[in-house]
C-alpha cells in the first residue's frame, strides 16, 4: 500500500468514527494512529463520555471479529485465555478458546478485575499469543485491546501496575463534548443510536497492509537520537522516579512513523515526535511523591518541559 492510499484509508476511518463520536476528532485520530501501530489503548475518563461507544464504533468500522468483556472481581483468567476441558465423547482434552481470541477486544472497566485476571492479558498484549497448560496458541491478526477505566470510583478496584500500563501504547481521555456537539448528539439519537447506522469501511487485511506500510516510514539517525535523548531525560529528571523504558522509546518511534504516514509522508520529522510524545509517554513515567493513580497532569507537565529543554534536530538533518 502506498502512503497516499494509507492517508485516504485512515481519513475514511476517522470520518466514519466522527459520525458517531461528535467533536472528538483529535481523540479519534489518535485511536486510528494506535491501530496503525498495532498498539493497545487505555481510555480513562468519567462515566458516560463515550469510551465504550468509541471502541464499539472502531470495531464496527473494521470488518473483523470483536468481543466485549465486562471486567468484574469474579472474572477468572481462564474466562479470557480459555481452558482445556475433557471431552468424554472424544476421550481427550479439548481447548476452548477464551474471549481474547478475537481481532478487537474491548475490556470494559479493566481495573475492576483482580490483579491475577489483569495479568492474564500481559502475554496477549505483548506477544499476541496465549499459553495454557504449556501449549502456546497464536492470536488472530490484526489484534487490538481497548481497555476502559473510570478514574473516580476507586472502591472495589485494582489499579493497573506500572508493568501493565507500559503495555498500553496510548492512554487517552475523551473529555466532555462542547455544548454544540452535545446538542448534535442529542438530536441525532432521538430515533436511533448513531452507532447502529455505521458499517465497515476497512477490512482486516487492509488494516494489516496499513500497519506494514507504517513500518516502511523512514526515520533518520537524527530523529532516532532525538527520541533517545528525550527518553534519557525522563530517566534523569529530578522529579521522576521511573522514566521511560526502551519499550516506550520504541512505541514513540512507531507513533511518529504512523503520524507521518497519516499525513502522507514517507519520513519522520521532529514535529511527529512532539505531536505524539505526551499520549505515548505520560502513563509510562512515575513521578516522585506519587504512586499508582498519580495525577494525570504531573507527567504531562514534565514532558512539556523536557520537550522545551531538549534540542530537536532541524528538518534538513532529519531527512
Amino acid at each position: 500500500m502506498d502512503f497516499m492510499k494509507l492517508r485516504e484509508s485512515s481519513d475514511r476511518l476517522c470520518q466514519n468514527l466522527s459520525s458517531v463520536i461528535f467533536g472528538k476528532e483529535d481523540v479519534i485520530r489518535k485511536v486510528v494512529l494506535s491501530l496503525l501501530c498495532g498498539g493497545h489503548i487505555l481510555l480513562e475518563d468519567m462515566p458516560g463520555t463515550g469510551k465504550t461507544t468509541l471502541a464499539k464504533a472502531l470495531a464496527k468500522s473494521i470488518r473483523c471479529d470483536f468481543k466485549r468483556v465486562q471486567f468484574t472481581p469474579d472474572l477468572l483468567p481462564s474466562d479470557l485465555t480459555g481452558i482445556n476441558f475433557y471431552n468424554q465423547k472424544e476421550g481427550e482434552f479439548v481447548f476452548k478458546k477464551g474471549a481474547v481470541f478475537t481481532n478487537i477486544l474491548l475490556g470494559d472497566e479493566i481495573n475492576r478485575a483482580t490483579p491475577r485476571t489483569q495479568s492474564s492479558l500481559l502475554e496477549c498484549m505483548e506477544e499476541r499469543q496465549v499459553s495454557v497448560d504449556g501449549v502456546t496458541h497464536a492470536l488472530p491478526s490484526p489484534y487490538l485491546v481497548i481497555a476502559t477505566q473510570n478514574p473516580i470510583e476507586v472502591q472495589g478496584t485494582f489499579p493497573l501496575p506500572e508493568a501493565q500500563l507500559d503495555r498500553f501504547f496510548m492512554k487517552l481521555k475523551m473529555g466532555y463534548p462542547a455544548p454544540d456537539f452535545e446538542a448534535k448528539m442529542l438530536t441525532g439519537s432521538v430515533k436511533a443510536a448513531p452507532l447502529s447506522a455505521i458499517g465497515p469501511v476497512l477490512s482486516g487485511e487492509e488494516v494489516l497492509a496499513m500497519q506494514e506500510t507504517v513500518k516502511e516510514v523512514r526515520i533518520g539517525e537524527a530523529v532516532a537520537g532525538y527520541i533517545v535523548r528525550l527518553a534519557n531525560a525522563t530517566r534523569s529528571h529530578d522529579k521522576v522516579k521511573l522514566g521511560v523504558s526502551p519499550r516506550g522509546a520504541l512505541a514513540l518511534m512507531r507513533a511518529a512513523q504512523a503520524h507521518a504516514a497519516m499525513d502522507g509522508r514517507e519520513f519522520v520529522l521532529p514535529d511527529d515526535v512532539k505531536a505524539t510524545l505526551p499520549d505515548v509517554w505520560a502513563h509510562r513515567i512515575l513521578c516522585k511523591g506519587f504512586g499508582i493513580g498519580q495525577s494525570a497532569d504531573a507527567p504531562r507537565e514534565i514532558l512539556k518541559t523536557l520537550l522545551r529543554q531538549t534540542e530537536a534536530p532541524t528538518e534538513q538533518a532529519s531527512l
